[in-house]
């Protein structure tokens, strides 16, 4: 009998196994302990304490590449350029594994910028976004000398060709476009609507394209757009790129435009319900929809560039936590554990924010127990702070246990706060078994630090 509780789509074969296209590549059990990257997580733990993320920069970057070459071969004719997506996760080391793999870098903010730049990235290799920039956060880029700034509104046109003329430099730029196309995932996550807050509308685009080009210190090289992230098949990016072929026609019929930016938001499995086309078969079908859409407007294929982040990063990352509590919860429909871990929406917000769905295992030990029905439970203070709503694992889990959480690469650590005065964890790397710190863990000094009032006073102060 199904288990009452249980979503329809849950699995509930072995609860020891790691899933092909959720887990990291080349994920194993060894003696019954997980391995990720030739590491046991055992020792791991051991050295480093939890909860830590960890990435394989082997998977990281061999995903890099993946997806560079599939748009490669789809647009041969043409040239691509993808832009490694910052915000997903970004740091020195993983910044420089993309340039490594012949990817430029996506910054949304100036904080994202310094990271880039203090890794080594070329000024001309980054792209920044956002639909506010600062003017300190532009004035920065104009300065550093970035490839492009994607501009998100009228007033951010003139903010940008301001900086420029002060700096004496002429700054390419392009243009965010909403497309109206909904992409079929969370409505946060979904951004080309008309009601949001990031790009323009098609037809308000010619108007701020021609004043965009009266100003002598800006250079548009082309439209962009996002339809939101991820999403698991071609129909939405194909039909964004038609519209957006016709738009750069039109735009381009007065001044050449070199360039179409389609941005990124492929997705991956978290869970093995999950059915990503392969990115090679959505880099086809991409390129076949602008080809197509040249044909039927007379038009050249322009140079295209895409902006993956979460479909490199995420698989290639899992974030392991100690098993705290065992709580079983009787229910009209029958019993749910609990099993509360030592991190939570602190470290990983999406559930919370998204109601997204992970996998998690018993990360130190095998286990022939029968699966029980398992909601993960995080140490925060809110009824909402779940890390995995529903999983199958091993009725014998118990305080104590090592457990891991699949493709959490992407949008964690890049998300995670100082909840409840929690410090965030650490980010570390794995390369042939060899583990190294690329984020250390904050401590309680850390936080500390940052509060004025314990500098200022002294504690029966008045």
């Amino acid at each position: 009998m199904p288990h009452p509780l249980a979503p329809q789509l849950l699995d509930a074969g072995d609860p020891n196994a790691l899933a092909d296209g959720v887990w990291p590549a080349g994920a194993e059990r060894v003696d019954g302990a997980v391995r990720i990257g030739g590491a046991d997580l055992r020792e791991v733990a051991q050295a480093h304490g939890t909860p830590f993320l960890l990435v394989d920069e082997a998977v990281a970057r061999g995903r890099a590449r993946r997806i560079r070459e599939a748009f490669e071969a789809a647009f041969d004719q043409q040239g691509v350029d993808v832009y490694y997506a910052g915000k997903a996760l970004l740091t020195a080391d993983v910044a420089r594994w993309m340039r490594a793999e012949g990817l430029r870098i996506d910054v949304c903010t100036g904080g994202e910028l310094a990271i880039a730049l203090r890794a080594g990235v070329e000024p001309e290799a980054i792209g920044f976004h956002g639909n506010n920039k600062g003017l300190a956060e532009i004035e920065a880029g104009v300065a550093a000398g970035v490839g492009t700034f994607v501009l998100d509104s009228a007033i951010e046109a003139e903010r940008v060709a301001a900086a420029a003329e002060r700096a004496g430099r002429v700054q390419r730029v392009r243009l965010r476009i909403s497309v109206g196309v909904h992409a079929s995932t969370h409505e946060f996550l979904a951004t080309s609507h008309e009601d949001q807050k990031f790009g323009v509308p098609v037809g308000e685009a010619p108007a701020l394209v021609a004043r965009i080009r009266e100003l002598p210190s800006l250079e548009l090289v082309g439209p962009h757009t996002h339809i939101g992230s991820q999403i698991f098949d071609a129909s939405g990016f194909a039909e964004s790129a038609r519209r957006m072929l016709a738009l750069h026609a039109e735009l381009g019929a007065d001044a050449p435009l070199p360039e179409l930016n389609l941005g990124g938001g492929f997705g991956i499995a978290y869970t093995g319900a999950d059915r990503p086309e392969p990115i090679e078969q959505i880099a086809q079908s991409l390129a076949n929809a602008v080809r197509a859409a040249a044909d039927e407007l007379g038009v050249a294929v322009p140079r295209v560039a895409i902006e993956p982040g979460r479909w490199i990063v995420g698989p290639a990352g899992i974030t392991v936590y100690t098993v705290g509590t065992v709580k079983p919860v009787h229910l009209d429909g029958g019993v749910r554990t609990y099993v509360s871990v030592d991190g939570g929406m602190g470290d990983n917000p999406r559930p919370a924010l998204y109601g997204a769905h992970y996998s998690a295992r018993i990360a130190d030990r095998a286990s022939d127990a029968a699966p029980a029905l398992t909601r993960v439970a995080g140490h925060h203070c809110e009824s909402g702070d779940i890390v995995v709503d529903a999983e199958w694992l091993p009725a014998d889990v118990a305080p104590g246990d090592l457990l891991a959480v699949a493709a959490t690469g992407a949008y964690c650590h890049s998300l995670a706060s100082n909840y409840n005065a929690t410090p965030r964890p650490p980010v570390l790397a794995v390369r042939d078994g060899a583990v190294r710190v690329l984020v250390r863990r904050e401590s309680i000094d850390d936080l500390l630090a940052r509060d004025a009032g314990l500098d200022a006073a002294t504690p029966g102060d008045a």
